[in-house]
């Protein structure tokens, strides 16, 4: 009961869910009702073990692909990029908490490497470069084939077009493996539209524009840079996706309703710091359509009923089978991204504050289940 008040559905993350029920799972477990009987089939020694195992087991596998980031991270020299939140830990909690098993080692390391990189992007676009440099990077991207006496601008833009240029192809040599077919020049063009929506927002800030809400939202649900990281995932968890599922209404509806979601979670959560920065926010922006009537409370509580709105509909999409083409594995990936944006940003930002989730990633990342432990108790 504790768990469920604090981790509702729509902000619990599978793996959290199974090692809480296994540290309180009871083999010998004796239900009263007419009479005393235990189901064998449902508590016994035997289930609970391979549960222990299997998280243990998965957890080793984690913390490996963990080392194998944080050279990634050295070898591509982000960590020369000051003015950026780099978070392997954090964006490797997103992953293993919801696509935990071996067998979606490739699914988790491509969530991992472009959740990092929406990071880097971000943060370049937001504090750590000049009209000319965000220009060049966009330039860079679309050109993507390029010679050795190409010049960069700047280190900070090379490395970020370098960095995004070799983990793009390796997406793209994973997918072909999982479907079949090339996929680069969708996975080049999900990071062309992120790129292009970021260099919209910074040329807001500097011309001193304020655009109207609906235009800030249709923007910002695609520079809030989730496409980069579910939208190759989805090639890497095993239903063939073809360009026809990839190009219908229900696959963008999901990516629409899923990163709505997000944009505005953040903007509540990060309200405070970026009025003081004078950035542009959906608070702000809803208490201007309001013509001024409400104040910031109320501007947070009504975004908070779009909020909501928004996830029903994402579920019911979800949960739709009838004309659905979108194969079921697919659209569990957008709702798991759901519950990792509502856990995240569920008290604060909790990607820029990632101890505000030290508990999780502890939980899920560092400590094991001590059968020897749970025997005691």
């Amino acid at each position: 009961v504790i768990n469920a008040l604090i981790f509702p559905y729509h902000a619990s993350l599978d793996r959290m869910v199974n090692k809480a029920y296994l540290t309180m799972y009871k083999e010998d477990n004796v239900e009263v009702a007419k009479t005393s009987y235990c189901c064998p089939n449902i508590s016994n020694e035997v289930f609970k073990n391979l549960g222990v195992i299997d998280f243990n087991m998965c957890q080793s596998l984690h913390l490996e692909e963990i080392k194998q980031l944080e050279r990634w991270e050295r070898e591509f020299r982000l960590d020369r990029l000051k003015f950026t939140r780099r978070k392997v830990v954090t964006c490797a909690l997103s992953a293993a908490a919801t696509l935990f098993t071996p067998e979606l080692s490739d699914a988790r390391i491509s969530w991992i490497k472009h959740s990092v990189l929406a990071y880097v992007v971000d943060d370049f676009f937001d504090v750590g470069s000049s009209q000319q440099e965000q220009e060049k990077l966009i330039h860079l991207l679309d050109k993507w084939d390029i010679d050795e006496d190409t010049e960069f601008c700047s280190e900070a833009v090379e490395i970020i077009f370098l960095v995004l240029r070799d983990t793009i192809s390796e997406s793209a040599d994973m997918a072909l493996k999982w479907q079949g077919r090339c996929v680069k020049a969708h996975l080049i063009q999900i990071w062309m539209d992120v790129l292009t929506t970021m260099g919209r927002e910074a040329e807001w800030g500097r011309d001193k524009v304020v655009p109207p809400m609906d235009e800030y939202m249709e923007n910002g649900y695609v520079s809030f840079a989730l496409g980069p990281i579910v939208l190759p995932t989805l090639y890497l968890v095993g239903p063939k996706l073809s360009e026809e599922i990839v190009a219908s209404p229900e696959y963008h509806g999901l990516f629409k309703l899923m990163s709505t979601c997000g944009r505005l979670l953040n903007d509540i959560q990060t309200y405070e710091r970026e009025a003081t920065e004078g950035k542009l926010n959906a608070v702000q922006f809803h208490i201007i359509r309001r013509g001024g009537t409400i104040n910031e409370e109320d501007s947070i509580k009504e975004l908070r009923e779009i909020i909501g709105e928004n996830r029903k509909k994402l579920l019911r999409m979800i949960l739709e089978t009838k004309d659905s083409v979108v194969p079921r594995a697919c659209k569990d990936l957008f709702w798991d991204m759901s519950q990792v944006l509502h856990l995240f940003y569920s008290k604060v930002d909790g990607f820029s504050s990632p101890t505000e989730l030290l508990t999780a990633i502890n939980e899920v990342m560092y400590m094991p289940i001590d059968c020897n432990e749970m025997k005691r108790e």
